[in-house]
């Protein structure tokens, strides 16, 4: 009898053993997909930080201007901007309303 309760004890732990042993394999692989996913959204963020940085200093934009558009852009005043919005196929055009800080 007490051989028969040794061994299925011993049954008992080794099942238990391999369910744990694969639920923590799932749960690695998870932690796995999750950092890589991390990692590439990681480098995309720090690309796109650099271009913004680079892109929008105003020495920069001042340079592209020159490069590129020379007399095409000009320069609006804020109050001229309008704002269109489209209901039922039908453009309605309002003024632009600014927020004073």
């Amino acid at each position: 009898m007490k051989k028969l309760l040794v061994v299925s004890l011993i049954i008992f732990l080794i099942l238990f053993t391999a369910v744990i042993k694969n639920s923590t394999k799932k749960i690695d692989d998870k932690i796995f997909i999750v950092n890589e996913n991390l990692r590439i959204l990681g480098q995309e963020f720090e690309d796109v930080k650099l271009e913004f940085e680079y892109l929008s200093s105003s020495e920069k934009l001042v340079s592209f201007h020159d490069l590129y558009f020379e007399n095409e852009l000009k320069q609006k005043n804020i109050q001229e901007i309008n704002i269109i919005k489209k209901k039922k196929n039908k453009l309605n055009f309002g003024q632009l309303k600014l927020i004073d800080d």
